[in-house]
């Protein structure tokens, strides 16, 4: 049994070491935010934060995960408000909604590192991050939108 933090309590589920991430948080544990998508890494939607880095659950096996911090989009704020949230819901992200998660926490991990990202920095940490609904101009506008927010909060 691996134990592990998710969303800052402690969990030990009761799965094999080999099952991805992804299927330990959404089908035992009941958090399905994190979506699937490819399967492979190679979509994003399934991206979470483990140890504060984005990791692509979808290939993460659980056996990986023993002492570590998992955040999935259910933990990123307590009131569902983080500066990336209102931005996306402000600028309209969102069209089918199903890479959102990902595309979220995929930026959460970049301001976190870099809080004031230029568009090729953008670019290049949502490189990998799929939309099928072409949002992308809009999630880069909720990127900036949510850095400046963030940088203003700490001035």
């Amino acid at each position: 049994m691996t134990t592990f933090q998710l969303n800052g309590r402690t969990v030990s589920p009761d799965s094999p070491g080999d099952a991805p991430l992804l299927w330990v948080i959404r089908d035992d544990i009941g958090l399905t935010g994190t979506k699937f998508g490819c399967g492979i890494a190679a979509c994003g939607a399934c991206t979470v934060h483990v140890n504060g880095k984005a990791v692509r659950s979808c290939v993460t096996p659980l056996s990986t995960m023993a002492g570590a911090q998992v955040t999935t989009i259910e933990g990123l704020d307590p009131k569902d408000a983080h500066p990336l949230q209102t931005a996306w819901i402000e600028l309209q992200v969102p069209q089918c909604g199903y890479c959102q998660s990902g595309q979220i926490m995929q930026a959460a991990a970049l301001l976190k590192t870099n809080p004031a990202p230029s568009d090729a920095q953008i670019d290049s940490a949502m490189n990998g991050n799929l939309c099928r609904c072409m949002a992308y101009v809009r999630i880069k506008q909720a990127i900036k939108l949510a850095a400046a927010r963030m940088q203003g909060a700490k001035a």
